[in-house]
């Protein structure tokens, strides 16, 4: 099954960061501790999930090739164009026109774009193919 797709592409806005309280020390899943009410400090999720300012963007996934990777459609993925596309990454690639995001597999003398959904095959990467890897995906921000 393959559809075409489009990836809504998102830039950080640096200058207009939000800090929020945060709990350091963790939410118990257990027993509530009445300590945790007052351990609060101040996080930006902009200064925590991106690494390298200039080569990140961010963009929202759309269909449901990916996931078994976690990443579902409406998710927001962090991208860093700074990081070496290596075997077993998941990247956003743009490839014969069209944007997607696939797990690269590398074999010998050869590269595929793996979906990570038995709904969808995997994509094998000739010289035919023009394919430019865009980004690694190195987080994903989901609604729940």
């Amino acid at each position: 099954m393959t559809t075409k797709k489009n990836i809504a592409f998102f830039i950080p806005d640096w200058e207009n960061t939000t800090e929020l309280p945060y709990l350091a020390g963790g939410i118990k899943a257990g027993f509530p501790s009445p300590a945790a009410d007052f351990d609060e400090t101040k996080i930006s999720l902009d200064n925590v999930l991106v690494k390298n300012h200039e080569a990140t963007f961010y963009a929202k996934a759309s269909g449901t090739s990916m996931i078994g990777a976690g990443i579902d459609d409406g998710d927001i993925m962090v991208i860093d164009r700074s990081l070496e596309p290596t075997n077993n990454k998941i990247a956003v690639c743009y490839i014969d026109g069209e944007f997607t995001v696939k797990r690269i597999k590398t074999a010998k003398n050869c590269v595929y774009l793996m979906p990570e959904n038995e709904a969808y095959q995997p994509l094998k990467v000739t010289e035919d193919n023009d394919l430019i890897i865009w980004g690694i995906v190195t987080y994903v921000i989901k609604a729940v």
